[in-house]
């Protein structure tokens, strides 16, 4: 058995399904059963068995590589899709619904119709859902979904000036943690340490690790600490340069640690 990554939308999270094909090449479209029902998706990763952390028995299957025929039904779904976003859009507003419809997709076999919409509070659609499935004849799923995954479907610039990494970049939205900002030394300023979604920055959590390895050894700002000036405090810390200012006798001290080895 073999094992692919697959996504279903670009840059889009990858998930894993099995195969007895050992050929299908990166970039191939394929359809794959899942949960929601038979599903359109990309291969974009052949997975060595050995370092998968999950049973094969909780594996979906590969059914086929796409044909012609799968192509121009994948197509129309998306099609479809897009009028039935606008009839999503126009039965929310009649009913007077404060939501923000981000995108619509059919399950390939159109089992399923799929809404993502984002709105600041609960809301409360059993009467939009009744009047889609009456129009679509399928199963209706309306998901609210948070800021963050707002931010990843729309896209935007951060404020590096480079584009959003949830967007671009990452695959998986991890968690982040004010602790992160602490440990990187931040001004706990939410126009400094929040991203374009309101939340904490993505990159927080992924330069977390390094912050805490080159931390070893320094001491926080405001630590009273004998130094070969004398005794001082300390007024700031430059934790990737591993090197901090300390205040002797109204002075301004700079030590440098020695390289070693921090773990």
């Amino acid at each position: 058995m073999y094992i692919y990554e697959v996504v279903f939308k670009e840059k889009g999270k990858g998930y894993f399904f099995q195969s007895h094909d050992s050929q299908i090449p990166n970039q191939a479209h394929v359809i794959v059963e899942t949960e929601r029902g038979l599903q359109y998706g990309k291969i974009i990763n052949k997975i060595d068995q050995s370092k998968l952390k999950i049973s094969l028995n909780e594996l979906k299957s590969i059914l086929r590589v796409s044909t012609l025929k799968d192509d121009e039904q994948f197509l129309k779904n998306c099609k479809d899709a897009d009028s039935a976003l606008k009839n999503a859009k126009k039965l929310a507003a009649e009913l007077n619904l404060e939501m923000r419809f981000l995108d619509a997709s059919f399950t390939f076999d159109r089992k399923q119709l799929l809404f993502n919409f984002y709105a600041e509070e609960r809301i409360d659609f059993r009467e939009l859902a009744r009047k889609l499935a009456g129009i679509y004849k399928t199963r209706i799923e309306l998901r609210q979904i948070g800021a963050r995954d707002k931010a990843e479907q729309i896209g935007g610039i951060g404020i590096c000036g480079r584009k959003l990494c949830c967007s671009s970049s990452l695959q998986h939205l991890e968690s982040v943690t004010m602790n992160m900002a602490k440990n990187q030394n931040l001004a706990l300023n939410p126009s400094k340490i929040n991203g374009a979604c309101g939340r904490l920055l993505c990159c927080l959590q992924y330069e977390d690790e390094e912050y805490i390895r080159c931390s070893y050894g320094l001491p926080s700002v405001g630590d009273k600490i004998t130094t070969i000036y004398g005794e001082g405090q300390v007024m700031s810390v430059d934790i990737l340069n591993r090197r901090y200012k300390v205040l002797v006798d109204e002075e301004i001290k700079e030590i440098v640690l020695e390289d070693e080895k921090i773990s």
